[in-house]
């Protein structure tokens, strides 16, 4: 699976042109339009992944680039509230937490006894509260990806959201290899693409990181679910 996704933007006959145009779109995603067709290529590069095509698909049909990187766009971020709102309740939280106690021990005349007891509660809630949020983060992030793939897959909004079919598919041993190796190539090869971006190499390398990393994701949830795309 790990050759084949290394492989997969290079063995395009265009591979070159590809790479340039999604190395400038990489390049201009600060911007709202570019960012979206980028989005709407991956979409298109998980679903041949899943139909275990060799080579990575061309830009072309731009309308259905950007209608498809809009409708990720919708999945990733619905699904990425799950953990974005409970770690903003906690930051509030223990926000509030840590003013009550400066409050309550800096008050004239309190006693200074409470304060090691209140001390060790926040602290408390603080690495209890910190422990769910980042379990709660790393789940979101392990099914963000197969939430897409399903999406890329049968092409409909709906199947971002298709929870008990992403669950199924994404708990697999398939779907979890290649999560792991997404995340090697990531950080490995996102490391040297990062580096080449003093001299705006990196953004190619950084556009074929993210191909490859999509096509894991993409091929691993559709060997894991049994899955592949038919349109």
């Amino acid at each position: 699976m790990l050759s084949d996704a290394l492989q997969f933007l290079t063995r395009s006959d265009d591979w070159v042109a590809t790479t340039i145009i999604g190395g400038v779109l990489s390049l201009l995603s600060v911007l709202i339009l570019p960012a979206i067709i980028l989005q709407g290529y991956f979409v298109r590069a998980m679903r041949a992944a899943a139909r275990g095509e060799d080579a990575a698909p061309s830009f072309t049909d731009w309308g259905g680039l950007i209608v498809d990187g809009l409708k990720l766009f919708v999945v990733t971020l619905v699904w990425s509230l799950i953990a974005i709102v409970p770690s903003v309740i906690f930051a509030v939280v223990f926000a509030f937490g840590t003013f009550t106690v400066a409050e309550v021990t800096s008050q004239p005349g309190s006693v200074p006894a409470p304060e090691p007891s209140l001390n060790i509660g926040l602290l408390l809630l603080t690495a209890v509260g910190g422990l769910l949020v980042f379990a709660l983060s790393l789940l979101v992030g392990y099914l963000v990806p197969a939430a897409g793939a399903n999406f890329a897959i049968e092409g409909t909004l709906s199947a971002g959201f298709d929870v008990r079919t992403i669950v199924s598919g994404a708990f697999t041993g398939e779907y979890a290899i290649a999560w792991l190796l997404a995340i090697v190539v990531a950080v490995v090869l996102g490391t040297v693409g990062g580096l080449l971006s003093i001299i705006l190499v990196g953004v190619f390398v950084l556009f074929y990181v993210q191909v490859t990393t999509y096509y894991l994701w993409a091929r691993g949830y559709a060997d894991g679910a049994g899955k592949q795309a038919s349109w």
